[in-house]
């Protein structure tokens, strides 16, 4: 069985930002409110922080619903993991979601600057210091046979992408502009060249790009 990498779910707005600059520790996607982005999810029934009954039914949940189908490993950048940059000063510092991390999987993180892996809950944190292809190899070793999701940021999606390694994007378009930031792409027509393009509009007014390779 093919064993796919994937994007899920990742969110930009209309004008291709993902990210904001300056990352900091209170400030985990820089100077853009992360609200703008992901309020299309946390509205959704399926949304796993969600502590009230309720939420939306429908295509966004339904993209909500399918995060976790069949994956078996995630691959992030650093920066996905936590604001520090250069040599690890604090190892206690051990990511943002606390004593139970929303991935269920071994997660592979990439960085020029290694430390030991460590487990919280059924999440292992491994630290890695290789080109995207060998990153992948291990990623879907560890998998099991299931896909392996690429969770970001944009920088590390953008590497993954110039190597020619993601076989399907689920790219959600917010419907804000954010004018400064990190761009995915200048427009979605940049990756026809290599992959199939399903636009699909939602009632909450996101636009849904569905990627698969030619």
């Amino acid at each position: 069985m093919t064993q796919l990498l994937r994007v899920q779910n990742f969110t930009v707005s209309s004008d291709g930002i993902a990210a904001g600059e300056d990352q900091t520790l209170e400030r985990p996607f820089g100077h853009v409110d992360p609200g703008r982005l992901f309020s299309w999810a946390g509205a959704t029934a399926s949304w796993p922080n969600r502590t009230d009954p309720g939420g939306t039914r429908g295509l966004d949940d339904y993209f909500t619903r399918d995060f976790a189908q069949n994956i078996g490993a995630e691959i992030m950048g650093r920066n996905k993991f936590g604001p520090q940059r250069g040599p690890w000063e604090d190892h206690a510092w051990q990511g943002w979601w606390g004593d139970e991390p929303p991935f269920h999987t071994p997660v592979f993180v990439m960085t020029h600057h290694t430390r030991p892996s460590f487990t919280l809950s059924d999440t292992t944190f491994h630290f890695v210091d290789a080109d995207p292809a060998t990153v992948l190899d291990r990623a879907r070793e560890a998998a099991d046979g299931k896909d392996v999701r690429l969770g970001g940021g944009v920088t590390t999606i953008r590497e993954f992408l110039d190597a020619d390694l993601i076989d399907t994007l689920h790219v959600a378009v917010a419907p804000v502009k954010l004018g400064t930031g990190l761009h995915l792409w200048d427009s979605p027509d940049d990756l026809r060249d290599r992959y199939h393009l399903d636009v699909v509009p939602s009632p909450s007014g996101m636009t849904h790009h569905l990627f698969w390779r030619k």
